[in-house]
């Protein structure tokens, strides 16, 4: 089936789906295959759910044809399908893209920057954390022709995604939030996180657009200078007095706040490190016109979310849940803002972190020796996961195999007055340690 022809039933149908425990009477249910999951075999129960359609790549029952007729839509690969049609919609949709990608902060500063542009604009952000091969094409197809700005955050482990991605988002504004060790083993070191993160301004410049970037951080200022070769300035922020968007932070103590033009803006983010997320938000917002005053009642209404630098109080106890993603430089900026806190009691919970590869002992051995220098003589250290194996017996810091034995131990404790940091990548889900 051409993609026009598609296209023509997915406007009148109630919208795409790929989980058929989601089905909705009308939807065009796409039959995605995994690793260990092969959609194509519920074909059927998605069309007696009320599927208006299914797109599958094989016929589990010869019969399927002759019993759902034109309603069963066979392709040569759903995936790709499904990217396509994202791609057809892009290219009739009127709005401006903003595409959002780096090692750390995605998520905060797609939240960040769609509350900001909302105050004007009718804007559409990727919704949660759909920032892969899947989640960014349904992204797409959930666009409607009424929105005036869209804000697609885009995940990526390895070189070539950013660019897979660009070929059917085609964003004309990009914003790359930072550069760090995480999936090394993906992208095979830190100057392969760089290139394969820098592709989305290799893409930006080949349409002539505009990115926003952090005026101080030398890497990202000079690969955009790399990818044009037209002098195209870009749109920055920081500290820098040069910089069209300057701020500074303010009086911060557990909580971030940031003054840009004679603007105190407090937030409900904890951690100085995220003053750069608010900062690029605040400058989207100034360079698409939004009054600062509607800047600063976004930003400071906007609430973190799905473990995300969450402070939680128990009882006497407060404590930062950041356990949705951990890899080795946001956890040291966690680290660095968990010292300076002032607390009786302080506690930190660490988790180990994921898709490192050869690179793993080494990363995990840094983490351990930045809470062993005389400020964390007493803090209490505990480490969850293989990744920490090697404190195994160590005396000084308690380490435990898998989260559910770290949360039988702190069932146990009579914590008071204290300062809890449980810092991890999703798979610990040291979340759980709460429940």
């Amino acid at each position: 089936m051409q993609i026009e022809t598609l296209y023509k039933l997915f406007l009148a149908s109630t919208g795409v789906t790929t989980d058929t425990r989601n089905i909705g009477k009308g939807n065009i249910f796409f039959a995605l295959k995994g690793d260990k999951f092969n959609a194509n075999e519920f074909a059927e129960e998605a069309l007696n759910k009320g599927a208006g359609y299914v797109v599958v790549d094989e016929l589990g029952n010869e019969d399927w044809k002759n019993k759902f007729g034109v309603r069963m839509i066979l392709v040569d690969d759903v995936l790709k399908t499904l990217q396509q049609l994202a791609g057809y919609h892009r290219i009739q949709l009127k709005c401006p893209v903003i595409a959002i990608t780096g090692s750390n902060g995605k998520t905060t500063t797609k939240e960040l920057v769609a509350a900001v542009l909302s105050k004007k604009y009718k804007t559409y952000a990727t919704k949660g954390n759909l920032n892969n091969h899947i989640g960014i094409p349904l992204t797409l197809l959930s666009i409607k022709s009424d929105v005036e700005f869209a804000v697609i955050e885009m995940g990526a482990n390895h070189q070539g995604e950013i660019a897979s991605y660009c070929e059917y988002v085609k964003p004309y504004y990009g914003l790359i939030t930072n550069v760090g060790n995480a999936h090394l083993e993906g992208f095979g070191g830190f100057e392969g996180v760089v290139k394969g993160k820098t592709e989305l301004y290799r893409d930006i410049a080949k349409r002539n657009g505009k990115v926003f970037v952090n005026s101080e951080n030398e890497i990202l200022v000079s690969s955009w200078q790399s990818a044009v070769d037209n002098n195209t300035p870009s749109v920055t922020y920081g500290k820098s007095t040069s910089a069209f968007c300057k701020g500074e932070v303010g009086d911060s103590k557990e909580f971030l706040s940031v003054i840009v033009d004679g603007f105190s803006i407090p937030t409900n983010l904890v951690g100085v490190y995220n003053f750069e997320n608010v900062m690029s938000a605040v400058c989207i917002g100034k360079y698409f016109d939004v009054e600062i005053s509607q800047i600063k009642e976004a930003i400071e209404n906007y609430l973190p979310t799905n473990n995300r630098s969450q402070k939680i109080t128990l009882g006497t106890n407060t404590i930062i849940l950041d356990a949705y993603n951990a890899n080795p430089s946001s956890m040291i900026e966690a680290l660095k803002n968990f010292e300076k806190v002032e607390a009786i009691n302080k506690v930190a919970i660490l988790g180990q972190m994921m898709e490192l590869g050869q690179y793993s002992v080494t990363e995990h051995e840094k983490i351990y020796a930045a809470v062993s220098n005389p400020d964390w003589k007493e803090v209490k250290r505990v480490f969850v996961g293989h990744g920490f194996e090697f404190l195994k017996g160590n005396t000084n810091v308690l380490w435990f195999e898998k989260t559910d034995e770290v949360k039988a131990w702190f069932k146990q404790q009579q914590f008071e007055n204290s300062y809890i940091l449980i810092k991890g990548s999703r798979k610990n889900e040291l979340e759980k340690i709460l429940k």
